[in-house]
């Protein structure tokens, strides 16, 4: 068996964009790893949510260990990092916010769980992480720097398939559903990659369930009326049904089904 860490920005990004292969890969006998760099400490959340005197970090910390549960992830570590907040805020300044950190410091700090852990797959997020959020931008240049100095030699690059997304919004209007979010075609310019550009889908429909409860166990975030878990059930399947990568090290027309193929 072998071992994945997923690095990812923020409290409840793993569930939305890896939860699948998560909990594939843990049901499969692998060793599932989860880092995040921050404790998404600059969320919105709802007034009166939070316990008096409790700070969004902790709850989202609390959040973060449920969703592993479900996920069926071995361990799970913290950076040390703050939420960078959203591009142009006050919060991308902060020395402090893992926008300003140092690539090779935080590099260094997950390469060492990589080596602890004898990591045999990473992913990160694509170079303009996925939306364009700077933790998620960061999450990348750290992530790929990490997997060079701990020698970890097969590293995905989590993205959004922009086309899929296209496609599934063009279906939803013909049919004349009501399109989530009040997102429009132009906005999908910014998400993702094209489809051409990935190498690895993975059918996460067996284990759709457990993603959507791992979303839901981030509660201060995605509630029940949210923009993710107010979707129909169809609706859900269709949009968080695949997970898409980018493998760093592809060969010319490579196109996989599993992070694990080929792995020995």
């Amino acid at each position: 068996m072998a071992t994945l860490v997923t690095f990812h920005a923020h409290p409840d990004d793993e569930s939305i964009a890896t939860g699948g292969v998560m909990a594939k890969a843990a049901d499969q006998g692998h060793r599932v790893v989860l880092v995040v760099a921050t404790k998404g400490e600059h969320g919105e959340v709802d007034e009166g949510f939070l316990d008096p005197g409790e700070a969004l970090w902790q709850r989202r910390e609390q959040e973060t260990h449920a969703c592993a549960a479900i996920l069926g992830v071995a361990r799970v570590e913290f950076l040390g990092y703050v939420d960078s907040g959203m591009i142009g805020t006050p919060e991308n300044d902060l020395p402090e916010s893992f926008w300003q950190a140092d690539v090779e410091e935080a590099a260094a700090r997950l390469a060492a769980i990589l080596i602890e852990e004898k990591a045999d797959i990473l992913t990160v997020y694509d170079e303009n992480g996925n939306y364009g959020h700077p933790d998620h931008i960061q999450v990348h240049r750290v992530g790929l720097r990490a997997a060079e100095l701990a020698g970890t030699k097969r590293v995905y690059m989590n993205t959004i398939n922009r086309d899929h997304m296209r496609r599934s919004f063009e279906q939803l209007a013909a049919s004349g559903a009501e399109v989530p979010g009040d997102i429009t075609p132009e906005d999908l310019d910014s998400f993702g990659v094209p489809e051409e550009r990935i190498t690895t889908t993975v059918d996460v429909r067996p284990w759709i369930a457990r993603k959507r409860a791992a979303m839901a166990a981030h509660a201060s975030q995605i509630s029940e009326t949210s923009f993710f878990l107010a979707m129909a059930p169809e609706v859900f399947e269709a949009g968080f049904g695949q997970e898409w990568f980018i493998r760093c090290d592809a060969p010319p027309g490579l196109q996989e089904t599993d992070l694990f193929d080929g792995l020995g």
